[in-house]
């Protein structure tokens, strides 16, 4: 796993969303990360230090002149091992602490003296996140290079409705993922194309190719991990939108297509996962078609635009990824395809082992040759596909 042997110190503030740390370190602990908490008084108010040792099996800290340690410096010896400090929640007054560089207790003692990385979970009344104290104090915090998972918009326990709420700790465990993982692409622009187009025949039917949009997102995400500003543009598909990433959604292959031209300019990196329609009807039917005696319609079609030769053929076009999920001759069809497309990486896998599973077998194809990254989870294989096009920009500048 990602996380497996990573360490963190969980620090908690004052919230109620106090309640989801108990959560976030199962799930911390469940991916093999060591866990130790540190928690300010008011934290104590809303969730006890006991809870919190039954769930990480280790000492909770909460007081900066804890007898325990011998030398009276644990705001130092508890971070010294940590990969990661986190704070979560955290509450508005203490985010105004590490902007300012105050340290009036053991967590804010911890966060001024660490030597790890600092990333927090902001949890707030949506009128405190958007006072400009509050925003000033986010700005610098991220000029220094604090990381930040969330927050996100939605109903609050005041009940109120807005920007300031907690993200919930799957989410979190995810931006940590993300933390870890290289920054190969810092920097770069990418553009990504994920899921189906659907191609209307009628206003109730439509022709259109097997895809989950699971690669395509995975993609994403793992090029946001690494560091890039993404765009992803959609087909119709039933997933969640990966933190940090702008999403388009479109429904067919023309729209797709236009909306790849608007994003394509300045991008440097476009990888083509979606699975795009090769063809729509040249007159859809304004009307349901109806059942005609057991005649069927005659259904006439033209071809839909080839987007990824599209942007492969710009005058300095992006470093170009395209996919190809074939059903035989996976090898032959990738190269033949690669060559036609006029692209430098192709990754293709045969598509009745990858069609809606959350894992696949993919091999890439370049100038050098095939390069099988395996089987494994999408997000695991996408990471690697990241890396291989990481290595091959790196190479071109040499």
């Amino acid at each position: 796993m990602t996380l497996k042997g990573k360490k963190i110190l969980l620090g908690m503030t004052g919230g109620i969303a106090a309640y989801k740390a108990g959560e976030l370190a199962r799930l911390l602990g469940k991916a093999g990360c060591d866990v130790r908490v540190a928690m300010t008084e008011a934290a104590t108010r809303f969730i006890t230090p006991v809870t919190m040792q039954a769930l990480t099996g280790q000492t909770v800290w909460t007081d900066l002149w804890d007898p325990r340690v011998t030398d009276n410096m644990s705001h130092i010896e508890l971070s010294r091992d940590r990969d990661l400090i986190l704070i979560a929640p955290a509450s508005a007054d203490f985010l105004a602490k590490v902007a300012h560089g105050l340290a009036d207790d053991l967590l804010s003692t911890l966060v001024l003296a660490r030597r790890c990385g600092l990333m927090v979970a902001p949890a707030m009344n949506v009128e405190m996140w958007d006072n400009p104290v509050t925003q000033r104090n986010l700005r610098a915090l991220r000029e220094d290079g604090i990381a930040f998972a969330g927050p996100a918009a939605g109903d609050q326990a005041c009940g109120e409705t807005g920007m300031g709420r907690m993200l919930e700790p799957a989410d979190i465990v995810a931006e940590i993922e993300a933390f870890f993982q290289p920054k190969a692409l810092a920097g770069k622009r990418v553009l990504v194309t994920a899921g189906p187009t659907e191609e209307p025949i009628d206003p109730v039917r439509v022709i259109t190719n097997s895809s989950s949009g699971k690669m395509g997102y995975a993609v994403a995400r793992a090029a946001r991990e690494a560091g890039a500003s993404v765009t992803l543009v959609s087909g119709p598909v039933s997933l969640a939108t990966p933190a940090g990433v702008r999403r388009v959604d479109v429904r067919s292959a023309q729209q797709m297509f236009n909306e790849v031209k608007a994003a394509v300019e300045g991008s440097d990196i476009f990888i083509s996962v979606a699975a795009v329609a090769d063809w729509r009807m040249k007159k859809p039917f304004a009307k349901k078609i109806k059942k005609a005696n057991g005649r069927a319609p005659v259904l006439e079609f033209e071809e839909n635009p080839d987007i990824l030769a599209w942007v492969a053929a710009r005058k300095n076009p992006p470093f170009c990824v395209g996919f190809a999920a074939e059903s035989e001759r996976v090898e032959a069809n990738a190269k033949a395809k690669r060559a036609r497309k006029g692209v430098p990486l192709i990754a293709a896998n045969l598509a009745q082992s990858a069609l809606g599973a959350d894992d696949n077998a993919i091999t890439l194809y370049d100038a050098r040759g095939s390069h099988s990254l395996g089987r494994g989870p999408k997000l695991e294989q996408a990471r690697k596909l990241l890396a291989h096009v990481a290595g091959m920009l790196q190479k071109a500048k040499r």
